[in-house]
């Protein structure tokens, strides 16, 4: 009987040992809430292929080399910040990526917005697909823009990180909302901010759009008041842009047609031209997450700086 009590204590500190190893090797399942309902993951992905930029964004602050995104080059022309890491791999157009490439870099996860959802089948014959729904315009895109990035650090176990960003970006509007006040000192100009889409007609940053998100967060009122939009984009032709008037006009960069604007006579006689309230903005994504909108008041902000009185 007492060899049979020491056997089964071994028996089981044998089993108890195994089970706290296993524990200790096996970290508990993550269950993420995507556009869709849950997702569930038993392991934290570590190959990460993102098929929009807003997503690739977000991934990169959080410290991942994502291992696909499509169109690294005009990502590089027109979002900027975070730069693209060396090691990604280009998956071809962002509306049809290359699955057949995608495929052979075996990710864990594929991130997807929205605007693929019709080849999310397809995908998930590849890897797990969580999508995104970030742009619409029946919610605050700047708030989804931020629990996006919250998901996505929690699937990364990244979310100690996320929460730092954030706050941190709260720090970097009041810096920047000060320093606008004291170059303004009898008050900053309404603004509104624009991507021209040709020497006539431009996509005009209003209500629910991240410019115009970053903008308030600096305490700057807009200069034009536009209908909600999924976007925040409205396209107006030039000319109805003269009811800016005492206001200020920022447009992103690139547009390479500035020459031929600048000449124009139309231009020439906008009120915010003749008040030399007018000034370009480097070339930041206007379509982004939730860091973007950092680097959005960073950009904008000095463009408002070279208008200052």
């Amino acid at each position: 009987m007492l060899i049979l009590t020491h056997t089964t204590a071994l028996y089981m500190a044998c089993i108890i040992n195994f089970l706290l190893l296993f524990s200790a090797n096996s970290p508990a399942e993550t269950v993420i809430q995507d556009s869709q309902g849950e997702v569930t993951f038993k392991t934290t992905p570590t190959r990460v292929a993102v098929l929009n930029w807003a997503l690739a964004e977000n991934v990169i602050e959080l410290g991942i080399t994502p291992i696909a995104v499509p169109e690294i080059k005009a990502y590089r022309e027109w979002v900027v910040k975070p730069a693209i890491p060396d090691a990604t791999i280009d998956i071809g157009n962002r509306a049809e990526p290359n699955l057949e490439r995608l495929a052979q870099l075996k990710p864990d996860v594929i991130l997807i917005s929205d605007a693929l959802k019709s080849q999310q089948a397809r995908l998930e014959h590849i890897a797990p697909v969580v999508v995104f729904d970030t742009y619409r315009e029946d919610h605050n895109n700047a708030k989804q823009a931020d629990l996006a990035f919250l998901t996505i650090a929690k699937l990364l176990n990244k979310t100690a990180l996320a929460q730092q960003k954030l706050t941190a970006r709260e720090e970097v509007f009041n810096t920047l909302s000060n320093q606008l006040k004291r170059s303004f000192p009898n008050g900053i100009p309404p603004v509104t901010s624009l991507r021209f889409a040709s020497t006539t007609s431009a996509y005009v940053y209003g209500d629910n759009s991240m410019p115009q998100y970053a903008l308030n967060r600096l305490g700057i009122e807009p200069a034009l008041s536009l209908p909600t939009s999924q976007w925040g984009i409205n396209q107006q032709r030039l000319k109805s842009l003269k009811q800016i008037d005492q206001g200020i006009l920022l447009y992103f960069e690139p547009f390479y047609q500035v020459k031929k604007l600048q000449e124009s006579r139309l231009w020439q006689a906008m009120p915010f031209v003749i008040n030399k309230h007018t000034a370009s903005v480097e070339s930041t994504w206007t379509y982004g997450g939730a860091m973007s909108l950092k680097y959005l008041a960073e950009a904008l902000t000095t463009a408002l700086l070279s208008v200052a009185p």
